[in-house]
């Protein structure tokens, strides 16, 4: 049975971080198999899409929708009607939030339950507002997809959804892209950021649950008194950790730490592959794609043994704890064992190339179906009232 989905994926943002990453991965994967796929895009990636997923049908949506409250409403109001419009049997919502009344079954993608582990972690707003997100989610979805294992105890438990509803599709990652650097990468690209010698990286937001400055002070501990100390890059958005400035400022001034903020795509394997080491001490993760994509890089990586990270790094990487010392330990043994290091390096890349958007976008497929034809929420909640019906039956 082909199923016709439509899939809003307008809250993708322009630096393509988080759900940019894992749509661009699975829609051109589901674009390759039995399902009718419609996309609801904003116009920057209508284009892009269409290339993408040529088997796919690219709506263009309404331009006030980059404004977040916008997009909101809009998802509550005209999201459904385009759903009728377009006859499809399943939408499907990748970030959260969900059309309450789509009038057809909603499957949504809940990336995240740190918002309720860990919430100090995230502003109150953000945390208030995801956690009320995903137990609307739970309760109304047809089906919830997660990107881990460890995600979906943590929704199941936290938020009270029933079990049965939450799907594990491990995010995969894209080997055309993500592959150790050829050799002009791996100098080129260092170059570029002005460094002259051996380094280690970091990627990501810097939030508070990425544990940056526990990071700095942990390299500093563990490089300090080298005779060629390897600088420390971390690259991504400026995020909002306020305590990393006092990190940067407390570094002594014969170590090099560059912040070059967002690096294009075409850069990270040659930033990831040549690094002595990628550290990734996060506090938490939904799933921990820029692990992935490190070890896809070829690239020696550190990290830490919470939510979902084991699962990407299995025996293929070194963990640590989240504090200082344990960070400045375990970057020290790094350092001093290349033998170690191109051991794990080498069953990092094998580890990796098991995570494909291909696997992902079967499960998705699967949860389509199952999905299809089970109707809207109140038809799924016997003895409720359905919401008051306009003309031709349908909800208003």
């Amino acid at each position: 049975m082909t199923v016709r989905v439509l899939v809003d994926v307008t809250a993708i943002p322009q630096d393509r971080g988080g759900v940019g990453r894992y749509l661009d991965g699975v829609l051109p994967a589901l674009g390759q198999l039995d399902v009718d796929l419609v996309l609801v895009a904003q116009a920057h990636d209508v284009a892009g899409f269409r290339t993408s997923v040529p088997t796919a049908q690219v709506v263009s949506a309404p331009a006030l929708v980059a404004r977040r409250p916008v997009r909101l409403l809009w998802e509550q109001t005209l999201l459904p009607l385009l759903a009728r419009r377009c006859g499809a049997d399943v939408v499907h919502s990748p970030h959260y939030t969900l059309p309450l009344l789509a009038g057809r079954p909603v499957v949504v993608t809940v990336h995240d339950a740190t918002f309720f582990t860990d919430p100090g972690l995230h502003t109150p707003t953000k945390g208030r507002f995801f956690r009320t997100a995903t137990r609307l989610a739970g309760r109304l979805a047809a089906a919830l997809v997660a990107p881990s294992r460890a995600t979906r105890a943590e929704v199941v438990r936290e938020a009270g959804v029933d079990p049965g509803k939450v799907h594990v599709a491990w995010h995969g990652v894209d080997t055309s892209v993500f592959r150790p650097p050829a050799p002009g990468d791996r100098s080129r690209v260092p170059a570029s950021l002005g460094l002259t010698g051996r380094y280690i990286a970091f990627l990501g937001t810097i939030e508070p649950r990425k544990n940056v400055p526990a990071l700095i002070a942990g390299w500093v501990q563990a490089v300090r008194d080298l005779d060629d100390p390897p600088a420390l890059v971390l690259a991504g958005g400026a995020g909002w950790d306020d305590r990393v400035d006092a990190a940067v400022a407390a570094v002594p001034g014969h170590l090099t730490l560059l912040r070059p903020g967002y690096l294009p795509l075409a850069d990270l394997p040659g930033l990831l592959g040549g690094a002595e080491v990628v550290a990734y001490p996060s506090l938490g993760e939904g799933f921990g794609l820029p692990v992935l994509e490190a070890m896809a890089c070829g690239a020696t990586v550190l990290t830490t043994e919470r939510l979902a990270l084991p699962e990407v790094g299995g025996d293929a990487v070194a963990y640590c704890e989240v504090d200082s010392d344990s960070i400045g330990r375990a970057l020290a043994d790094l350092l001093a064992d290349p033998a170690r290091r191109s051991a794990l390096a080498d069953r990092a890349r094998g580890r990796a190339a098991t995570f494909t958007w291909e696997r992902a976008a079967q499960v998705h497929l699967e949860v389509y179906r199952q999905a299809a034809g089970s109707g809207p929420w109140w038809r799924r909640w016997p003895g409720r009232p359905a919401p008051h019906a306009g003309a031709g039956g349908r909800p208003v």
